[in-house]
């Protein structure tokens, strides 16, 4: 993994723009741009200023490419930790690929994917959580998600995960001493002090690991089925949510005969919005096998929207309410329960009707009433999905897991400390106290990159866009 040769990549995603940048790391940085740059100050870039910026033309022998603005960093204050250049220039392929061509031929190579991130990783300037959050930063698409990401890269997650291992080190220290002294049966670790700080880390790691279930689907989006009977205006709200006429909404039973999908964001988080077939007994065969995929979209979704035509009849609704409340029943799945076309209703209707639902499902569900045609009451619905998923936790500071490789290791490490624990309470020799605390503090130091191997950071790294 450690190359020390000067790498330069095109660091602007591919495509012509106003402006693209070519980005030169490594101990040979200034001297080959040097060779290719010549500055209306005349100044060579090797005597210039660290941080300043220069106006200038890159050359190819005598003839002028493009007029650059060029960014001088050198080591250790850069990005990557070594001398770095920067070139902005014009954002024309070919000028991308000529500046990239002549950097190579006056002595450069061409980066790997994450090949730059990895070297500020390598370099001390990050560590390994921190790198990948530069990963996550770059591919948001969300508010939420970009805020997780950056709360993660400025070290939050670091920091927690660092106080834990710092306070860990210092016990299992004191309990190998004590190896060291076991015919004299002296106690260094107070076991008491150790089962407070195990109760204290178990239940942060806890936390931790039940934070990712939020942050997968921050970085992913909410899964949201839209379930029903035919014509209950599953289609139609889709349109609505959408702002678009994505689905076709036709009075003729059975029109979406397959899940139609599309995205949307509610407050800067995404949700994942699936139309499905609708729920019917029928003989069509094709109709058939959307209605499977159907009930196979309601397993796979965080919340199931189930649309209620109030014009059916009242026992028939509360089967299909009972029939989606056991497909939720036992899971982490949240149910929405959408009373539609309440334009047609009267109040006392509505409020009865309300009242038989609710009387049937969990209270921590919702059941919303809704004019999907009219559009009206939707700033409820977007309300009650925001609430589903403690979109507030989101706005706080809290560290919230995005990344199963740190999930995995949690876990890990949190089953490692669950035996400290029963350790402590069994009153099990030291060496073994001991072991179990090393495994804790090997799976806390894998997610910062304190421990690590070739391997885990090829594969991490090999995810990275070139040029980051």
């Amino acid at each position: 993994m450690i190359d020390n040769s000067t790498i330069a990549a095109i660091s602007t995603a591919h495509g012509v723009g106003a402006i693209a940048v070519v980005r030169l790391s490594g101990d040979n940085a200034i001297q080959i741009a040097d060779r290719v740059f010549i500055s209306t100050s005349g100044k060579k870039l090797s005597q210039q200023a660290p941080n300043t910026l220069h106006l200038g033309f890159i050359y190819d022998d005598d003839v002028p490419v493009d007029e650059v603005f060029v960014a001088v960093f050198k080591s250790p204050n850069s990005y990557t930790g070594e001398d770095l250049i920067e070139i902005s220039c014009h954002g024309s392929l070919y000028i991308q690929q000529k500046i990239l061509e002549l950097l190579v031929s006056k002595g450069a190579r061409v980066a790997r994917p994450g090949e730059f991130t990895l070297r500020a990783f390598l370099n001390g300037k990050m560590d390994l959580s921190q790198a990948e959050a530069v990963a996550d930063l770059v591919a948001s698409t969300s508010r939420s998600f970009h805020k997780v990401a950056m709360n993660q890269m400025r070290g939050g997650f670091t920091d927690e995960i660092k106080k834990l291992r710092e306070r860990l080190l210092k016990f299992v220290s004191l309990i190998e001493l004590e190896l060291d002294f076991s015919e004299e049966d002296v106690e260094f670790a107070d076991r008491d002090q150790l089962k407070q700080l195990v109760e204290e880390i178990e239940t942060l790691l806890r936390t931790l690991v039940e934070s990712f279930t939020l942050g997968n689907v921050i970085k992913n989006g909410i899964p949201v089925a839209i379930a029903g009977k035919t014509n209950s205006g599953k289609s139609t709200l889709l349109n609505l949510l959408l702002k678009e006429d994505k689905a076709i909404v036709s009075e003729i039973e059975g029109t979406t005969r397959d899940f139609i999908e599309d995205t949307i964001s509610i407050e800067g988080i995404h949700f994942r919005f699936i139309d499905t077939a609708g729920l019917r007994h029928t003989t069509d065969k094709v109709e058939k096998l959307g209605i499977e995929r159907t009930y196979k979209k309601i397993r796979q979704a965080s919340i199931v929207m189930l649309m209620i035509d109030p014009a059916t009849d009242t026992d028939e609704i509360i089967r299909s309410v009972k029939d989606i409340e056991k497909q939720v029943k036992g899971t982490d799945k949240k149910l929405v329960v959408i009373i539609n076309k309440t334009d047609l209703l009267n109040n006392q209707d509505l409020d009865s009707l309300k009242k038989n639902i609710l009387k049937i499902v969990d209270k921590e569900d919702k059941v919303i009433p809704l004019s999907a045609k009219k559009g009206d009451n939707l700033p409820e619905l977007e309300k009650a999905l925001l609430e589903i998923i403690h979109a507030e936790n989101i706005e706080q500071n809290d560290v919230i897991v995005t990344n199963a490789r740190h999930y995995e290791a949690l876990k890990h490490s949190h089953e490692a400390i669950l035996r400290v624990r029963d350790g402590l309470e069994s009153q099990i020799s030291g060496d073994l106290l001991a072991q179990d605390i090393r495994e804790t503090l090997h799976y806390l130091g894998e997610i910062t990159g304190e421990i690590t191997t070739d391997e885990i950071l090829g594969n991490i790294f090999k995810n990275f866009c070139i040029g980051k």
